[in-house]
């Protein structure tokens, strides 16, 4: 493991001449969070090939996430064999001179190798790692520490090439408040909830977030909380939980949900992609955790933020069930005052200078 700070450098048969490079491809495939994690990277590659076109390949449903993030180009892949084929003949034509496969999987190895990109950059575990000709070691090498958050591994590739990252850039997302002027938002100061999340591990109970409504209400902040439209159930034992009333919507573009991120005093929500955008736009957060790896998502941002969790000695896990307790104690132990005075750190964090 090389001393913190140092910039070990990849298996590397193809020095890269930066001048060369006209048109770099970054793979990130994968959901909401991995493709907001993802934007510190393709800062630092704007800023160090100012003059290179910088094509991101992201899924379909997740791409409008960075519909106008500025110097970069989102290209969308459906999941489907002929899409996936169509796409790929795409980035063959576009004559890449860098590719760098920001997610590990086989199909983002597949997309590198299928855009023909003289210099191919990966991790030495990918599987076909041989279809690379720069590999990295493990992002704990280029740290010089073992623990590492996701927006670090994707930073290290960028790095080790010898991509300037040490300074660690943040997440960041283009916000277009606008496309929400036609919502009815409350006039007042509000909190974006989310109360859904992917696993049981994952999800705090609802009665939770509605006594962080209340807690909220009587601060003079209303709640606005969201999810997805298979989502709605949660919604609805939300508002029914809550003396304090709550705006809810099921209906939201990503770009939407940006724009209402954006606006919030703060967002309180369980560890998902929603909570990364959140961090992204610069607004406080206070993030539950359950089964998730804390070091690996905690919320990657300048902006005033607190994770709040039980500590077990099972976390973190796959998360799709629990194996140990059965009912998930690491997210349900965790209670409503827990968050209530997360909530209040970070507001005081937060308030503007000269507001009492």
């Amino acid at each position: 493991m090389t001393a913190e700070g140092q910039k070990p450098k990849a298996k590397d048969q193809n020095p890269i001449d930066p001048a060369t490079v006209k048109r770099i491809l970054a793979v990130r495939l994968r959901s909401i969070g991995d493709t907001v994690l993802a934007t510190p990277s393709l800062i630092a590659l704007r800023r160090h090939f100012p003059h290179a076109e910088i094509d991101i390949l992201l899924e379909d449903q997740v791409a409008p996430v960075l519909e106008g993030f500025e110097g970069v180009n989102a290209i969308a892949v459906g999941r489907s064999g002929g899409e996936r084929l169509k796409t790929a003949l795409k980035l063959r034509r576009r004559g890449y001179d860098l590719a760098f496969n920001l997610h590990g999987g086989t199909t983002a190895t597949m997309f590198v190798r299928a855009s023909g990109a003289r210099h191919r950059v990966g991790y030495a575990n990918y599987q076909y790692s041989f279809l690379y000709n720069h590999l990295l070691s493990s992002s704990a090498d280029f740290w010089g520490r073992e623990k590492t958050h996701s927006a670090e591994q994707q930073l290290a590739l960028i790095g080790s090439i010898g991509v300037p990252v040490h300074d660690l850039p943040k997440s960041r997302l283009p916000v277009r408040t606008a496309c929400v002027s036609g919502r009815h938002l409350p006039t007042s100061e509000f909190a974006l909830l989310h109360p859904a999340a992917a696993f049981a591990t994952k999800q705090w109970p609802v009665e939770n977030f509605a006594r962080v409504a209340e807690h909220l209400a009587e601060k003079g902040i209303a709640s606005v909380a969201i999810a997805g439209k298979d989502e709605t159930a949660v919604l609805d034992e939300l508002t029914n939980a809550s003396k304090a009333p709550i705006t809810t919507f099921d209906d939201l573009s990503l770009p939407e949900v940006t724009a209402l991120a954006a606006m919030a005093r703060i967002f309180v929500g369980n560890d998902s992609g929603i909570a990364h955008i959140a961090a992204a736009v610069g607004t406080p957060t206070v993030v539950i955790f359950g089964s998730s790896n804390r070091s690996h998502w905690y919320p990657w941002t300048d902006a005033p933020n607190e994770i709040v969790f039980t500590e077990f000695d099972c976390q973190p896990c796959p998360g799709y069930t629990c194996e140990v307790f059965g009912d998930p104690k690491c997210i349900k132990s965790v209670t409503a005052a827990a968050g209530a005075d997360a909530i209040e750190r970070v507001l005081v964090q937060s308030r503007p200078s000269g507001v009492l």
